[in-house]
């Protein structure tokens, strides 16, 4: 069977999304993609926001809520953590948004390196404050 008639509809358009962009950003984009499978194996993934400016949408990733989303700009992709500023960061990947109440973002340009056990658990650590607040909603 076709590897992408296996995926869900989300990977497929992911998949779009990362070769419409080539060059450096999508071979970084596919690498964050593969390092968030890697963390959260059900993970879900899906392109929102779509619209005439940015057709293919934005990629997603999600667990009981977005982990984070993969914006690709001209010069950098941006990395934004829908409650990043909950989350603890002792390997300082977060260099963006930094003064917002909510959010976090990595902003990446070519050439930078990505700490990948770092980022990991930073997505690690996401899932598990996407799953506390979950349970604490269930139980009200």
């Amino acid at each position: 069977m076709d590897k992408k008639l296996q995926q869900t509809d989300g990977s497929v358009s992911i998949d779009h999304k990362i070769a419409a962009l080539g060059g450096w950003r999508a071979e970084m984009l596919g690498h964050i993609r593969e390092l968030i499978k890697a963390a959260i194996p059900e993970v879900v993934e899906e392109c929102k926001w779509v619209k005439p400016t940015n057709p293919s949408g934005v990629p997603v990733w999600s667990s009981q809520g977005i982990l984070c989303t993969g914006e690709s700009y001209k010069a950098k992709l941006k990395l934004t953590f829908a409650n990043g500023a909950s989350l603890a960061d002792p390997h300082q990947l977060f260099n963006a948004s930094l003064e917002d109440k909510q959010r976090r973002a990595i902003d990446i340009t070519q050439g930078q390196p990505l700490d990948e056990a770092a980022f990991k658990a930073l997505i690690s650590a996401a899932a598990d404050f996407n799953h506390n607040k979950a349970l604490k909603q269930s139980k009200r």
